[in-house]
């Protein structure tokens, strides 16, 4: 098949139910493959339309290809490799609301609308008190472009509740429903929009906060003409993502009605508070992430791939999920189990290669929100400190004095962080670089120095990696 032919790919007229506001990967291989695969297995019947946010011009890519690409699943799922091609066809169309404003206020109208979905990144959902363009220019921030889409449907729908839309963000911020809902409010205000609109935003939106979850690398470059081929024309769109997905929503029976994903056998959950899943993936997957780093580094290993499948770190890192995070947390024992065994399966993934060393970055601020608090919760419930999180721990401590085996360590922070181990290792007094260390509460946020025994179990492995035991 040539690239003539991708424009001819026939195309299921459907009426438009989800806004997309991003084109990037992320949302291409998450959202709209479920939609897609929603269409082809219940009879979802609804199309995407996409709004681009940021940029003056509308990919060529998307018009050349008839608005079509494949999502390629790799990865291993059940200790199975998984190769599998989709062709996403749901993509009616786009929109680039900077470039042309009145077409885009125009999608307002769309009678059958249901959904609005976006990932403008962590940095998307922002209030602006300068930004005063009003509903008549188009806004700067993301929220500000919704509020006028919003207002105007409420104007074109004379304000029936039945025209009011299911928003689901997909920024990775902590309550990103909230607070996008939160930003609207504030640009009514500031655009001084009626009352009833505002009421309206409040009673007829449902403003959903929700947790993603999938790891979409996008364009896989290694092996571009030979999937070109495979797949019989040439898609510059094509993004890679691995089998595992959840999109964890707060929401009501009702929501989960105008979108059906998990009758089409998607890992969409609706759930009345989803702290309990978040925690979960901050403790297991970005945790686990988090304390294998500098182990597996200092033992002269570079990837997570590999940190898995070494026959020693592989231990350590079982270890430290199922027997150090896991009897920390509160959701029942089986379903944290089958996440953690999902974990593995995504470390072990060979189709990409995720390195130690761009993991580390930034990791003292990682490892106060992702490990400390399973190792202290450990310590809590148990009575006794456990031995990977805090051998990791010291492993950290010494990962910072930038050295291993006379090698250094490209180290990546913060300048007070790198400037304060710079100087705390030069004495190198094991002493008073653990107790200098666990006194900094702005690095932790307790001071850890006062925690019964830690300091000394922390002196103890330092020795270890600086006389080169382990």
């Amino acid at each position: 098949m040539n690239q003539a032919s991708m424009n001819t790919i026939y195309k299921i007229q459907r009426p438009i139910k989800v806004l997309q506001f991003g084109t990037g990967n992320f949302l291409r291989g998450f959202a709209d493959w479920m939609i897609d695969i929603m269409n082809e297995s219940i009879d979802f019947d609804g199309n995407v339309h996409v709004v681009q946010v940021h940029g003056k011009t509308v990919p060529e890519e998307f018009i050349q290809q008839n608005y079509n690409y494949h999502v390629l699943i790799r990865g291993i799922m059940n200790e199975k490799v998984i190769e599998e091609n989709r062709l996403i066809t749901c993509i009616s169309g786009i929109t680039n609301a900077n470039v042309d404003y009145r077409s885009y206020l125009e999608l307002a109208k769309l009678p059958d609308l249901q959904c609005i979905i976006s990932n403008t990144t962590e940095a998307g959902i922002v209030f602006d008190p300068l930004d005063n363009s009003g509903i008549d220019k188009t806004a700067v921030t993301f929220p500000g472009k919704l509020t006028a889409f919003l207002f105007h449907r409420f104007q074109f729908f004379k304000g029936a509740h039945e025209k009011g839309l299911t928003i689901l963000p997909c920024e990775l911020i902590e309550k990103n429903g909230e607070e996008l809902k939160s930003c609207i409010l504030k640009y009514a205000k500031l655009w001084e929009l009626s009352e009833d609109f505002m009421k309206w935003i409040e009673i007829s939106n449902t403003f959903c906060n929700t947790l993603v979850d999938r790891i979409v690398p996008g364009l896989p470059k290694d092996n571009f003409e030979e999937i070109q081929k495979k797949l019989g024309f040439e898609d510059q769109l094509m993004v890679m993502a691995e089998p595992y997905h959840l999109w964890v929503i707060e929401g009501s029976e009702d929501l989960e009605r105008k979108f059906p994903a998990c009758q089409a056998g998607i890992q969409v959950k609706f759930v009345k508070d989803l702290s309990p899943y978040r925690t979960r993936k901050v403790r297991i997957l970005n945790g686990s992430h988090t304390a294998m780093v500098p182990l597996a580094y200092l033992s002269g290993l570079r990837t997570v791939r590999e940190s898995v499948e070494d026959h020693n770190m592989g231990k350590i890192i079982h270890v430290i999920i199922f027997e150090e995070i896991i009897p920390t947390l509160d959701l029942p024992k089986a379903e944290l189990e089958q996440f953690a065994s999902d974990v593995l399966d995504r470390f072990r993934n060979p189709f990409i290669q995720h390195e130690l060393i761009s993991i580390s970055l930034n990791s003292i601020s990682k490892f106060k929100a992702r490990v400390l608090p399973s190792l202290l919760e450990y310590k809590n419930r148990q009575g006794i400190w456990s031995k990977y999180l805090t051998r990791s721990l010291a492993a950290l401590i010494y990962f910072y004095s930038g050295k291993n085996q006379g090698e250094n360590i490209p180290l990546k922070d913060e300048i007070k962080v790198l400037d304060f181990f710079g100087k705390v290792w030069k004495e190198n007094d094991l002493y008073h670089v653990v107790n200098q260390t666990l006194q900094r509460s702005d690095f932790w946020g307790v001071d850890l120095s006062k925690m019964e025994g830690l300091s000394a179990i922390l002196i103890r492995e330092l020795e270890n990696y600086q006389y080169g035991v382990r």
